[in-house]
């Protein structure tokens, strides 16, 4: 089960300053209410909140919930674990997450290319 959720493929994160819970799940293959219960278990998670009190999430939020998505489903931390992990900064140095970026970089880079070519 583990197994393929670590080979599935998250798309590129687009270059915009805030996106909705619906495009902030839909970039990081969360559903809405999780995102609600993260924000709630994970202090480092909080999006901003305007009229209306939707949710607005940016840049370093979307990588916050991808990095917070690999420790459960992929490391197979628990809730706490993950909070500890990330208070304690380690998350931040975690090869994933280096790669994730890495990632997202290339892809934009080919995307910018192709647009290029045309």
């Amino acid at each position: 089960m583990l197994e393929s959720v670590s080979s599935e493929q998250l798309p590129p994160i687009p270059s915009k300053n805030y996106f909705t819970i619906g495009e902030a799940g839909g970039l990081c293959k969360v559903k809405p209410h999780v995102l609600r219960y993260w924000e709630q278990e994970f202090p480092s998670l909080s999006p901003l909140k305007r009229r209306g009190n939707r949710r607005y999430y940016q840049r370093q939020d979307v990588i916050m919930i991808r990095q917070i998505r690999s420790l459960l489903y992929q490391q197979g931390f628990t809730i706490d674990g993950a909070r500890q992990k990330l208070a304690g900064g380690e998350a931040k140095e975690d090869a994933t997450q280096v790669r994730q970026v890495i990632d997202q970089t290339v892809s934009e880079l080919e995307s910018l290319l192709q647009d290029l070519k045309s």
